[in-house]
């Protein structure tokens, strides 16, 4: 069967489902990544096609626009600056999407491209399954993630996240109703995540992080699941010449990476991250990443992208911004987290890993000294239960097959039952 998966972001938005796409190819389906042109080397050698949607992420994010997301410091702020940007740009890759669409038998939608996705699978009059990193659907248990997590009692997370719910459909307003008309639906009077009650209440989204980290909430409805982590596709085997010499030279360093996050200040920071290990008597190894992080010294070693999955399990312990992709990496290698958040779901993941007993604290972006960063620094590598806990964790979320449960339900639909069930 031909399966798309699309998805639309960062790279944290993406690689999950490099692995996941090679796992449907394992099982004998055709699938193509539809996501923006950047990300193509993430799929080669996997087996999985590409199509590429236009736009730039690492653009948009640097750009004047982008660069307003970090004038904000709450959630809620963020969110509506995001969402402005994201609405003024989705309208560009709704021709790549049908394209795609055209080329397939079944839509496999990332978080960031559902309501669009749905809509153009309902026009095709093909199967479509939601894919989603982060629990969007509201519950009483906790706030939603792109406001940040923590709680705002049961009623408050619950408006909260039908809130959050309709401000992502306020994204696409412009562009559905277009696009409804381009294939022949009906209007519908609010376009966006959806629209109509009943397909909300059955339609399944399946969520690609481990119950572990978060479990299910115990009032979301039986349509969705977790699964499990999808672990990106790593053609790499061994890491770098020089970094396997750096590890080799000395005692496990502290990786220290801020992914697709941009920063204000690159070189300031950098300064800061690069004091605090040093005075907690740790080696490091410094992604450069987009926030433009470097360091210079023997005890210090600046990368650019590199498999975590090979790295992290031989550091003492990473420093990261709390991308879901980062925080399962840190997760599934079983080291100790410094959570270091900046914006949207990041400090509901930071909150996970303090809570889990993986993290000391956190230590927000906006908050991050070299003293905040030493003291959680020394914590992290010096109280042995952050280590014990982690390795713990690891291995049970090690056991887990998330690919799995979703290649099951996809090879349901090649069988003919016409309605995606939940795993």
């Amino acid at each position: 069967m031909r399966v798309a998966i699309m998805t639309a972001g960062s790279r944290g938005d993406v690689a999950p489902f490099t692995g996941l796409g090679h796992g449907l190819v394992r099982a004998g389906h055709e699938v193509t990544l539809v996501t923006h042109a950047r990300f193509a080397p993430l799929v080669a050698g996997s087996g999985v096609g590409f199509h590429a949607l236009p736009l730039d992420p690492r653009a948009e994010l640097e750009s004047e626009r982008g660069r307003g997301l970090h004038r904000s410091t709450t959630g809620p702020g963020k969110l509506l600056r995001v969402a402005r940007m994201a609405r003024s740009l989705v309208g560009r890759m709704t021709d790549d999407l049908l394209a795609a669409a055209h080329a397939n038998d079944v839509l496999l939608l990332s978080a960031s491209v559902a309501p669009l996705g749905h809509t153009i699978a309902e026009g095709l009059s093909l199967p479509s399954l939601a894919l989603f990193l982060q629990p969007v659907a509201p519950t009483r248990e906790f706030a939603p993630p792109l406001l940040g997590g923590g709680s705002w009692g049961a009623v408050g997370n619950r408006l909260a996240g039908y809130g959050v719910g309709m401000a992502v459909e306020q994204i696409f307003a412009p562009v559905v109703p277009g696009v409804r008309a381009r294939l022949g639906l009906p209007a519908v009077r609010r376009p966006g995540i959806d629209p109509g009650g009943r397909a909300r209440r059955c339609r399944p989204v399946l969520h690609g992080f481990s119950p572990l980290v978060v479990p299910r909430p115990r009032d979301w409805r039986a349509e969705l699941d977790v699964t499990g982590y999808w672990w990106p596709y790593d053609r790499e085997t061994r890491l770098p010449d020089a970094l396997r010499e750096f590890l080799d030279a000395g005692p496990p360093p502290v990786f220290v990476g801020l992914g697709s996050a941009t920063v204000p200040d690159p070189r300031g920071l950098s300064a800061e991250i690069v004091r605090a290990l040093r005075r907690a008597g740790l080696r490091g190894v410094i992604q450069r990443g987009w926030a433009g992080l470097a360091a210079d010294g023997d005890d210090m070693l600046t990368v650019d992208e590199v498999p975590h999955a090979l790295l992290f399990p031989e550091t003492a312990a990473v420093v990261h911004h709390c991308g879901a992709g980062t925080t399962a990496a840190g997760v599934r290698a079983g080291v100790p987290a410094v959570p270091v958040p900046i914006q949207f779901d990041e400090s509901f993941w930071a909150d996970r890993l303090v809570r889990l007993g993986v993290a000391p604290s956190a230590v927000p972006l906006r908050r991050l000294t070299a003293d905040t960063l030493t003291t959680a620094l020394l914590r992290a590598t010096r109280e042995p239960g952050f280590a014990r806990r982690a390795r713990g964790l690891g291995l049970r979320v090690g056991e887990e097959n998330g690919t799995a449960r979703v290649v099951a339900v996809v090879d349901r639909l090649e069988n003919g039952d016409g309605r995606p069930h939940s795993a």
